[in-house]
Formats: structure tokens, sequence, C-alpha cells
């Protein structure tokens, strides 16, 4: 198995980006087929304020089942829509892949 997990900061100008982000998550990346698991969501607050960062404001989480999957991935057609179409929508990205 291959996990990328993606942390996005929004603008903080612009108060629906982290919306717009989601829902542009589920209309591009959704839809690959070499996805094994796929969620997107805003961050959930927690009382663990000392290990949990709440800095961000959306997560993806995907898991392939290999990391050539996961390359295949980054240059599908949907996955540069959704860099195209949504990359305004953030100020900051950070990527954590693991196998």
């Amino acid at each position: 198995m291959f996990s990328h997990i993606v942390i996005f900061w929004t603008d903080p100008a612009n108060p629906t980006a982290p919306d717009q982000l989601v829902a542009g998550a589920e209309k591009y990346l959704r839809p690959i087929p070499l996805t094994r698991h796929y969620h997107c969501g805003r961050m959930a607050t927690s009382e663990r304020k000392d290990v949990v960062d709440q800095s961000y404001q959306v997560a993806l989480n995907l898991v392939f089942e290999s990391k050539a999957d996961q390359d295949a991935y980054q240059i599908h057609p949907l996955h540069l829509d959704f860099l195209a179409n949504c990359k305004h929508l953030w100020q900051r990205v950070v990527v954590y892949d693991f196998e």
C-alpha cells in the first residue's frame, strides 16, 4: 500500500475556499480509478491542542495499491484538472507520502 496525505492551508480572505476545495476534490479526484481509498474533508477540531495540528483547513487522504499507482495518479488528467482549477484556493500545501 502507498498513502498520499495532502494538507491544505486556504486563503483566509476567501471564507468559502475550504468548501470549494473539498468540492473540487470530489469533482476531480474522487473519480480517479487508481485510488483504493479516498477521503477529503475540513479539519476536525480536537481538545488535544498540544499534539494535534489545527492550523490547516482541508486534508486529503488517498491510499493506492502501490507507489506506481500513485505516480500514475499524479499525471492523470483529472488530477491535472484539479490542480489547474483549484490551486487558487490554497496558499500552502504539504504532502506526506509513505509506504
